[in-house]
């Protein structure tokens, strides 16, 4: 242990004159602690919020979608062979979509309809399997037997049905008649119900396959986009460069991040913003350890005269008060970090703390990530460490003398 450091030791547990300094070392301790350990379990919040709502996203959403601007999807086979042969991607499918009306025997309301192959999609919607998906969304039979749907619960509950019951799609893409234009009419039983968690899709959006969709718009060969799912879902922006190199220029990709852009920028920022402001909590403890090494500093005056007297040099008394600050600064951020880490993980495993039903999560999601925790403490530090330094500079630039005639 070096002399700077036991003299600093020795300072923090020294019985004072002054009662006063250990009682603002004290407050400045719990003021770090709770900052920190406040912003620990909040961005873990936040974070798990974040991907909570990724995950619901990507439960509905491809994770790129390709389209041509043109709409012809001309030589479709070799373009799914090439969006496939690029590295990163696990899957390519055909999708089609449509604005319908649905219609049930105590119900109507408007829906979006997607049309899916369930042989070629990863995770059409969260909750179901592909097998399952398969038993689910079935084509008509000629035996009388009707195509299936799976509707969002929040539209089932609008429309009133529920599974087994069968239903009436109308779709715009109808004909003309002597009687004028008559929309499309499709009947469909229900097979499933799903629920992702965002009410903007479980009230407006329906599952088809994709035969019976094109069926629905009469057009055998419809195609509104091609669904990409990838590897890494990070990297679709990078995987979107390298797929559209090989396309030609009337094509056009969107990853699910451009997709939903302004709520995961809304989250960010609010991030951000949180962080700033539970910061303020350590930086005020950090004005606390300024004060107190402020006090001490003029209550070991004559101890600062005596070392310099005895050869001590002004950096060793600059880090005999810097080494007192950061003892009380790296035993705050560390009490701080294990009490936020600690009942992050309670809060995680446990779950006890329920949401009101207008929130999309039933209960608080948490997600620690260590690199936030690493930022957490390595700021908290940074602040204490700063809090020192006018402290030090006024005990390293005291004049012996004076302090000893004086002092």
């Amino acid at each position: 242990m070096s002399l700077e450091t036991f003299i600093a030791r020795r300072y923090l547990k020294a019985k004072r004159k002054e009662g006063f300094i250990s009682l603002i070392t004290l407050l400045s301790i719990a003021g770090v602690t709770l900052g920190v350990m406040a912003l620990v379990i909040v961005i873990a919040v936040m974070s798990g919020a974040e991907t909570e709502f990724r995950n619901r996203i990507l439960g509905v959403e491809p994770h790129l979608l390709v389209m041509d601007a043109s709409g012809q999807y001309r030589g479709i086979d070799d373009i799914e062979k090439s969006i496939r042969g690029t590295q990163g991607v696990t899957s390519v499918s055909s999708m089609v979509f449509t604005q319908t009306m649905i219609k049930t025997s105590v119900g109507l309301s408007g829906a979006v309809i997607r049309g899916v192959d369930p042989h070629g999609q990863v995770s059409p919607i969260k909750g179901y399997s592909r097998a399952q998906m398969e038993n689910r969304l079935t084509v008509s039979q000629p035996n009388g037997v009707l195509p299936g749907i799976v509707v969002g619960r929040e539209l089932a509950k609008n429309i009133g049905t529920s599974v087994g019951d069968t239903l009436i799609l109308m779709s715009p893409g109808g004909m003309i008649s002597p009687v004028g234009y008559m929309p499309s009419l499709k009947r469909f039983q229900v097979t499933g119900v799903f629920e992702s968690g965002m009410y903007e899709y479980d009230s407006s959006l329906a599952w088809v396959h994709l035969d019976e969709a094109r069926k629905l718009l009469g057009s055998k060969n419809r195609i509104s986009a091609l669904g990409v799912w990838v590897a890494d879902v990070f990297s679709a922006g990078r995987i979107k460069g390298d797929i559209m190199k090989n396309l030609g220029t009337s094509y056009y990709a969107r990853d699910w991040m451009e997709m939903n852009q302004s709520l995961f920028s809304a989250l960010k920022l609010e991030k951000t913003a949180m962080f700033i402001i539970l910061t303020l909590i350590v930086l005020v403890a950090a004005f606390n350890i300024t004060s107190a090494l402020i006090m001490m500093v003029m209550e070991k005056t004559r101890d600062i005269a005596i070392l310099k007297a005895m050869g001590a040099t002004s950096a060793m008394i600059r880090k005999i008060f810097i080494f007192q600050g950061m003892i009380v600064g790296v035993t705050g951020t560390a009490l701080g970090t294990f009490l936020g880490v600690f009942i992050c993980v309670v809060l995680k495993k446990y779950q006890f703390i329920t949401l009101p039903s207008a929130y999309p999560f039933s209960t608080l999601p948490v997600q620690l990530e260590y690199l936030d925790v690493m930022m957490i403490a390595i700021s908290s530090m940074l602040l204490c460490l700063l809090s020192t330094l006018y402290p030090c500079r006024r005990a390293a630039a005291m004049d012996p003398v004076e302090a000893l005639r004086y002092g």
